[in-house]
């Protein structure tokens, strides 16, 4: 059941991936803010243990990180909605794991810098893209996955019997 609910919430993960780099494209045409290869190096160092200089544009493993996130924090939100945890509530706790996914892997490895070093600007084009993501993926994976026969809505197990 869980597993199906995560294969689920990854699926809305991507659409939520999807309305994310949307919104992304829609921000660079107003404030021309350049691509971020940050993903694509951070993979790297995931993988290969090096970091590319910071002037390296991979775009196929900047794309497969940027996707790759996206799917498998939906798998997480996916289970949140088989156990309850749904609507616009868990939706902005959503927006929270998928910020700080981005900001562990890219921190730990040492491709990113802490979010209270950026700009205000960036600051807040990060989390916006983020809980565009969030709440996309949250709608979707709210109506792709079943409530667990023993959830009630509110997300809170059914009151037990003497």
């Amino acid at each position: 059941m869980l597993g199906r609910a995560a294969l689920r919430g990854a699926l809305a993960g991507l659409a939520g991936t999807a309305a994310m780099t949307l919104a992304e494209k829609v921000e660079q045409s107003v404030t021309h803010r350049p691509n971020s290869y940050v993903p694509g190096r951070t993979l790297t160092a995931l993988t290969t243990r090096r970091r590319l200089p910071g002037s390296a544009r991979p775009p196929v493993r900047n794309h497969l990180m940027h996707w790759g996130t996206g799917a498998l924090v939906g798998a997480l939100r996916g289970v949140w909605s088989a156990s309850g945890l749904r609507g616009w509530r868990a939706s902005a706790w959503h927006t929270s794991v998928r910020l700080a996914t981005d900001q562990t892997l890219e921190n730990a490895t040492g491709v990113g810098a802490p979010p209270w070093t950026w700009s205000r600007q960036d600051q807040v084009v990060d989390i916006g893209g983020k809980a565009v993501y969030s709440f996309v993926t949250g709608a979707v994976a709210d109506r792709l996955v079943p409530l667990a026969p023993d959830r009630t809505p509110s997300g809170s197990a059914p009151p037990r019997r003497r």
